[in-house]
């Protein structure tokens, strides 16, 4: 064969030329790094052909001829059993792309040049076998090149690089079979051409590991010896069908093959048409993941460059591109992606069920190319594959896309169990990515809790559900299904259902369309959602009972209604008006006739005596009054007294509108009273807690019904005032409604409380009011609450005060003495509501002083004393006289001119200036030092003692007139008569200061 080559490549330099290219080609591309897989595959077919269990030991040891390979003394050894090397092995080996395999079943070397990677190694590679031994040499090919002179052009040009393998010599001596180890039956000799050689041999040692042997299954063991020692043995065994262990571990895997379709062969070479089978393995370690440093690529069936993104490892006869590194496109890969794809969703089946399936089931990010076909192919067929388990049922498997994954507690998924087909057991991770390329439907708790809408279980079992969602967020909950007592209704959702507490039968119940839940599906898990644990109180609160209320008049049974409701207002205990709408319960009267509670009067009740015949009460029946007693009744709104209406948040402007009622007498014109004493706001004033007493109008015994009042709890309602909340957050007080009211009405004599007063005969209002009859309420807190009047004082500072005292002080069968009028005209002056010019109109009438006397005359006749020197000039005119220089006030109030406006004071006498005496100066330092002495003096024709002139001076004609003229210019009139008697007696100076100083006021 070496002399057939050598005469070739002689006659045709370019096929020399080729030949090198190729083996060059081979050695540095697609077969660098493969000398190791490249060795057990030959060991493999050859183990195939002998039809024996396949054994490869791989040995690196240090050789003793130290001329090799440029001093490095390092050699790899296969020793193989199977099939010894023969002469159609030698010239397969020899021949670039010619095996001699092609036609042998179950050979995985096909193609004839996985052999090329020995010269990425060594350049002086060799074959023993008991009978054959064949050598390439790189120096002896070279030489025999060199010889060969239509060659030596071309050699000079590769720099003396040749087709090592296509020049073989026979070495078959009995050294080279003593070499074969024991057991074994073939040796691969390769001395390692250099440390780079020597390192990528061993790194190729340290990496074979399982994927080796799952590739190579006639591959029962690979032995790996460094040094003279083995460092390590893979071994192989088959534990059963779809299982082998490799090195203790476990792998599944997962088996195809079959005829080519002759189609898809159309665009592969000759020899590979000639083998038209395709096979796929793949391979999954049981605990998990890939071993450490696996490469993950494809296998066709020695590692390619296809990296395999899939958690498994996969051997397939791919149709390889000529680089032997990447799967070829076409007709061909696409078919055996479709049954890789079909192979490894066999696997996921026959897998044990866990989570752990998950995890192996394709993501959405490919490795490559080729990855991505297989997982597309692979996620097409996942969904009505069944893969998954039940939870109802853990032996059956279920389709991904039949599946429901719930996101919940364990205990919720075993209950739920029953009840959700298809639905994966507790353990399974809902939120894994990989249910969703199952077609699995999750289900969040909002989802379950509307699947479970209609469905019928015990009562028992709804409770154990609400114990399963015990901690779960109530936001998913809202429309949770609950049974009710006293049937087989289950509702949508816990908000509003009741819980019957201690106290309170739902049986009894049941004429007032409540709803609670059924007692033996209570759990706390409803309360949080909305549910409320009902007392009495509770129950009363819950809107169907006030319903129930309203209707109870057309109500089938108006006794059954009335029964409920007393007895929860019995166990609640309730006061009074404290839940007003009871009033409206639907009870029988004395006469058979139905009534409203609040129409109805017990029949002691005292208001029986004191109400107008004509008022719209009856009594209630006796028979009602034995059973329940006459506390829930009155609580209920049957009157024992006066009923009571109580409200929160009263909007004043809506009950003034007539928006809003209280079903109270007036009620409008109060809050229009009310409204009128309060500032302008923006929004409406509320009233917080608005409490008042009804029926009022129709009292016909005031007397009767004042002492009635004047208890609890009524009395309260009367003083205590209504406080208002103003838009801008304050708090204002006013008279309550009941107080306002009765105010206004005629309770005593047939005169309202207003024209009473409080208070000892002496006091300023004794002769304008008159005393509270003896046989009123001897309570003054609630007197004053209802208007009877208690000071002067308090009266101007009402609105409207000023003017009633003024209408009193006008009417003549009033009784005013001197002393009071004085003191209730200055009081009025000092009166600051009265500053608005609307705060009163002018009086038509006026109490006033004619001559001394005390007189109602008309206004228009009246003038305002602010000179008492005119007061000689004023016989017959009525005088309104204040004091403290407040006459300007008092006028501009009543529109009353003032007398120095009226009076001309013209002086018609003469006098002389005369000084002022010194005592009296000492007394009144501010007075005038001078004033003007009249023999007689004339003012307006009208003798008069004294007169105060317009230009400052004082006129007198003795020591009285002198005396008042000294003590009004020094505003010092109250010190008037002490200037008269120092005029008479200055010696008597220091006596009548201190007189004086025993008579003065204290201060402030």
């Amino acid at each position: 064969m070496r002399e057939r080559v050598l005469r070739a490549w002689a006659e045709s330099p370019a096929r020399f030329r080729e030949d090198a290219n190729a083996e060059e080609d081979h050695a540095l591309g697609g077969y660098r790094d493969r000398v190791v897989i490249e060795l057990a595959q030959n060991a493999a077919d050859a183990a195939v052909r002998a039809g024996v269990p396949g054994r490869l030991r791989l040995s690196l040891t240090e050789s003793d001829d130290d001329s090799l390979n440029d001093g490095v003394p390092v050699v790899l050894t296969a020793a193989n059993t199977g099939a010894p090397l023969d002469a159609a092995g030698v010239e397969g080996l020899s021949t670039l792309r010619a095996s001699a395999k092609r036609d042998e079943a179950g050979a995985v070397g096909r193609f004839g040049v996985g052999f090329a990677a020995v010269v990425a190694v060594s350049d002086d590679p060799s074959i023993a076998s008991a009978a054959t031994g064949v050598q390439w040499s790189l120096s002896r090919a070279r030489e025999l090149v060199a010889g060969i002179a239509e060659l030596a052009g071309e050699l000079e040009r590769r720099n003396g690089q040749v087709p090592l393998l296509r020049l073989p010599f026979a070495t078959a001596s009995p050294e080279d079979a003593a070499a074969i180890p024991e057991g074994f039956d073939t040796l691969v000799r390769l001395p390692l051409r250099d440390e780079a050689a020597a390192a990528s041999v061993r790194a190729q040692l340290d990496q074979a590991g399982p994927a080796l042997l799952l590739a190579l299954p006639a591959l029962e063991a690979v032995e790996i010896e460094i040094g003279g020692t083995i460092v390590r043995t893979l071994t192989a065994e088959t534990a059963e069908p779809g299982a082998v262990v490799i090195d203790g571990v476990r792998w599944r895997t997962a088996e195809a093959h079959g005829p080519t379709p002759v189609e898809l062969l159309a665009d592969r070479p000759t020899e590979e048409r000639a083998r038209p089978g395709w096979q796929i393995r793949w391979a999954l370690p049981e605990e998990g993941r890939l071993p450490e440093g696996l490469p993950a690529v494809v296998h066709a069936p020695t590692p390619s460059d296809e990296r395999l993104g899939l958690p498994a490892l996969l051997i397939a006869s791919f149709p390889l591109a000529p680089d032997r590194r990447h799967v070829a496109p076409g007709p061909l890969t696409d078919f055996l992606v479709e049954r890789a794809a079909d192979s490894y969703v066999a696997l996921l089946r026959e897998l044990p069920v866990s989570p752990r399936l998950l995890d192996l089931v394709p993501g959405p990010v490919a490795a490559g190319e080729l990855d991505a076909h297989i997982r597309r192919a692979v996620l097409a067929s996942l969904p009505d594959t069944p893969l998954l388990p039940l939870a109802e049922d853990s032996d059956a498997r279920v389709r991904g896309r039949d599946a429901v994954a719930v996101d919940g507690p364990p205990a919720l998924i075993e209950l739920l169990a029953e009840v959700l087909p298809g639905l994966l057991p507790v353990g399974w991770p809902v939120r894994h990515q990989a249910l969703n390329a199952l077609g699995v439907r999750r289900m969040e708790l909002a989802d379950v809790v509307d699947a479970l809408a209609g469905l019928e279980r015990p009562p028992a079992w709804w409770r154990r559900l609400y114990e399963s969602l015990t901690g779960a967020s109530t936001d998913a909950l809202g429309a949770l299904p609950v049974p009710l007592a006293g049937g087989d209704r289950v509702v949508r959702g816990p908000r509003g259902l009741l819980i019957a507490a201690d106290g309170v039968e739902p049986s009894q119940l049941d004429a007032l369309g409540l709803r609670f839940v059924h007692p033996e599906a209570v759990h706390t898990l409803l309360q949080r959602l909305g549910a409320v644990e009902a007392g009495p109180h509770e129950v009363l609160a819950d809107p169907a009972v006030r319903a129930a209320v309203d209707g109870s008049y057309d109500a089938d049974d108006p006794d059954e209604v009335a029964a409920a409701v007393l007895g929860l207002v019995a166990a609640a205990r309730l006061d009074p008006g404290e839940r007003p709408w009871l009033a409206e319960l639907a009870l029988p009267g004395a006469d058979g006739e139905l009534y409203a509670a609040g129409e109805l009067l017990l029949p002691g009740s005292p208001l029986r005596d004191l109400m107008a015949e004509d008022a719209p009460f009856g009594v209630v029946a006796d028979e009602v009054v034995d059973r329940w007693g006459t506390e829930p009744l009155v609580a209920a709104g049957v009157l024992d007294g006066f009923a009571l209406v109580q409200a929160e948040d009263v909007n004043l402007s809506a009950v003034a509108d007539g928006a809003d009622s209280l079903d109270l007498d007036d009620e409008d014109q109060w809050a229009d009273d009310v409204l009128a004493r309060l500032p302008q706001q923006e929004l409406p004033p509320l009233v917080p807690e608005f409490h008042a007493v009804r029926d009022l109008e129709l009292v016909e015994d005031w007397g009767a019904a004042l002492r009635l009042l004047a208890g609890s709890p009524w009395r309260g309602v009367i003083v205590q005032p209504a406080h208002l909340m103003l838009a801008d957050g304050r708090r204002v007080a006013v008279p309550s409604y009941t107080a306002w009211w009765l105010g206004g009405h005629p309770l005593f004599d047939g005169r309202t409380p207003g024209e009473f007063r409080l208070g000892s005969d002496d006091d300023l209002l004794s002769g304008l009011y008159d005393a509270v009859p003896s046989d009123a309420p001897k309570d003054e807190e609630l007197l004053l609450a209802l208007g009877v009047r208690t000071s002067l004082a308090a009266l101007l500072a009402e609105p409207g005060g000023a003017h009633e005292l003024l209408e009193r002080l006008a009417d003549p069968s009033r009784t005013v003495s001197r002393t009071h009028l004085s003191r209730l005209w200055t009081a009025l002056a000092d009166t600051p509501a009265l500053d608005d010019e609307d705060a009163m109109e002018p009086p038509e009438r006026v109490r006033a002083i004619v001559d001394g006397e005390v007189e109602v005359a008309d206004a228009a006749d009246a003038l305002v004393l602010d000179r008492p020197d005119a007061l000689p000039l004023l016989a017959g005119q009525p005088l309104v006289i204040a004091s403290g220089g407040r006459a300007a006030r008092l006028a501009e109030l009543l529109d009353l001119p003032l007398v120095s406006e009226e009076v001309a004071g013209a002086i018609e006498s003469s006098g002389e200036s005369r000084p002022v005496p010194g005592a009296v100066r000492a007394v009144l330092p501010d007075a005038p030092a001078t004033y003007t002495a009249h023999e007689e003096l004339i003012v307006d024709g009208r003798p008069v003692p004294w007169w105060y002139g317009a230009d400052g001076r004082i006129h007198a004609d003795g020591p009285p007139g002198l005396a008042r003229g000294l003590a009004w210019a020094a505003d010092r009139w109250p010190d008037r008569l002490l200037v008269e008697a120092l005029l008479r007696d200055p010696e008597a100076q220091a006596t009548l200061q201190a007189e004086s100083d025993l008579a003065a006021d204290p201060p402030g």
